[in-house]
């Protein structure tokens, strides 16, 4: 295994000496993005994010996504436990699923670092 760990600080140099390259033009913005937030992801996790595509999902296909029931999705929603927000199409209720993926990768460093502390 590889012992070395891209720290934050790392992070932020290579954001701030690429910066000025991808507003020339020369690294497309979205790509410049998905490097800095992979890079961000392996240095706050130890691993980069999984490749998604963002897509809108309803209640209980979130739910699902956080292995928990729909009625208690919905109840947990109302007081609201999650972060993410509600994207209303027409009259039904929508989420993205990237958002998800981030409250889900949150919670798993919340766990770790709480698991290291005991």
């Amino acid at each position: 295994m590889n012992d070395i760990q891209i720290t934050a600080r790392t992070v932020r140099l290579v954001k701030r000496l690429i910066r000025p390259v991808a507003e020339e033009g020369l690294i497309p913005l979205p790509e410049f993005n998905e490097m800095i937030s992979q890079l961000t992801s392996l240095a706050e996790h130890g691993t980069t994010r999984p490749v998604i595509i963002p897509k809108l999902i309803d209640q209980k296909e979130a739910a699902e996504m956080l292995g928990i029931g729909y009625s208690n999705f919905k109840k947990l929603e109302a007081e609201g436990a999650f972060p993410f927000k509600r994207k209303m199409v027409g009259s039904s209720v929508r989420y993205r699923n990237v958002d998800v993926i981030d409250y889900l990768l949150a919670s798993d460093k919340d766990d770790a670092i709480l698991s290291a502390e005991e």
